[in-house]
């Protein structure tokens, strides 16, 4: 990938650790990760595509110390291109928590820690051996002691309707209430208002019914990025989210009028992020990679192809079960419910594949379909030609390279 400047308002495809070595020092203002949880679960490889799949291995294949040599790199890029007054908020769970704590007090220094922010939660599930574990972990780390910090922009407004003390005015006319400790006044004005403690129980998990879920197990709530973007932010700073998975970071920050960056390494939570914030903000943000040509199509991987051809360019959704050759490996986007498409990294594909096609469309009772593939045979296009001609089923033949060329339909 080759990137000569670092563009706001975009998202950036592939290993966030290459992307950000080319960003330049002090660059960012505020920089939030979740990177994917050392739990083990299957639900970490989210999108089935070879990049996310190769990731979850590197960070697994050496155990906990594996995955923070993994880490590692990638964090202390997050500093290097935090500005000095920056800050960065790093979300945890119990399984890895303290051994990023001590690679953050490494990196950062363990005076830079300002705050160890509980998330607290209400979800499903009640364990019976032990407690249940309802909480994360946000480690909330500055560039230096000059550090931004924006009360106002996080406090909470006094309720003064249940206050039973008196309230009182100021010589230049702001009201507040007193306390009198060992002679000594104390004054809380009611203008400014309470920040909330480090343990936060008003923001609440994404339940399976909430609007904004987006079906990625391990999405945060939006009032979660925005109280954490509206703490070391304001309006036209530069968030960076290296761990962007569906986007919430982008989402808030477009929300509160700051710039944005994300990074995902899965090509499909990249095509899903433009999507949430074309449906959300009707705004096309750029999307970053390399260049794509026939060299790099051929070298991907079988999941990445895929989702290369139904994702990327035709819009569509990926078939999560396969049933071999006969199989459909995603749908167009839902005209009439969508069309059945297969892909196939071959060439000279020949007429048994239309024959095993014909099959599955009928199957699905469509009257149209489309085959992708790097070139196809005689057979098969005489093949398509009669059922068209002799039943009236379309099946349309694409080759990757007019894909590239933008001849889709």
């Amino acid at each position: 990938m080759q990137i000569q400047t670092m563009e706001t308002g975009a998202i950036y495809e592939g290993d966030n650790l290459e992307i950000m070595s080319k960003f330049p020092d002090k660059s960012v203002d505020l920089i939030y990760a979740d990177p994917p949880f050392y739990s083990g679960k299957p639900y970490e490889v989210i999108w089935e595509d070879a990049p996310e799949k190769r990731a979850f291995e590197d960070r697994w294949s050496g155990g906990i110390q594996h995955y923070v040599s993994w880490m590692e790199p990638r964090l202390t890029e997050c500093r290097r291109i935090l500005k000095d007054t920056g800050s960065m908020f790093l979300h945890c769970d119990t399984h890895a928590n303290a051994y990023l704590r001590i690679l953050m007090n490494k990196i950062f220094g363990g005076s830079r820690m300002i705050n160890e922010i509980i998330w607290c939660y209400e979800t499903g599930g009640r364990a019976t051996k032990f407690y249940p574990s309802k909480h994360d972990t946000i480690f909330w780390y500055s560039k230096t002691k000059d550090y931004n910090f924006y009360y106002d922009q996080v406090a909470i407004p006094r309720d003064t309707s249940t206050m039973h003390e008196g309230i009182y005015t100021d010589e230049n006319g702001k009201k507040y209430q007193r306390n009198i400790k060992n002679g000594k006044e104390y004054r809380y004005y009611l203008d400014k208002g309470t920040l909330p403690n480090d343990w936060w129980t008003d923001i609440q998990a994404l339940n399976p019914s909430a609007k904004e879920r987006l079906g990625y197990p391990t999405q945060k709530p939006v009032a979660l990025l925005e109280r954490i973007i509206k703490t070391a932010s304001k309006k036209e700073d530069i968030i960076l989210d290296p761990f962007c998975g569906c986007g919430t970071t982008l989402v808030a920050s477009q929300k509160l009028h700051r710039k944005w960056i994300g990074i995902d390494i899965s090509a499909t939570a990249c095509k899903l992020m433009q999507k949430r914030l074309k449906k959300d903000f009707s705004i096309t943000a750029q999307l970053v990679r390399g260049e794509v040509d026939m060299k790099y199509i051929k070298k991907l991987a079988p999941f990445e192809f895929q989702n290369w051809v139904v994702v990327d360019k035709f819009s569509g959704t990926v078939s999560r079960t396969k049933s071999g050759d006969m199989g459909i490996d995603g749908t167009t986007a839902q005209v009439n419910g969508g069309y059945p498409i297969q892909v196939k990294q071959s060439e000279d594909i020949g007429r048994n594949v239309i024959d095993n096609f014909e099959t599955a469309i009928r199957r699905m009772r469509k009257s149209k379909g489309y085959i992708v593939a790097y070139s196809f045979g005689k057979g098969a296009v005489e093949e398509v030609a009669r059922v068209k001609n002799q039943e009236g089923l379309e099946i349309i033949l694409r080759t990757a390279q007019e894909l590239l060329d933008g001849k889709v339909e």
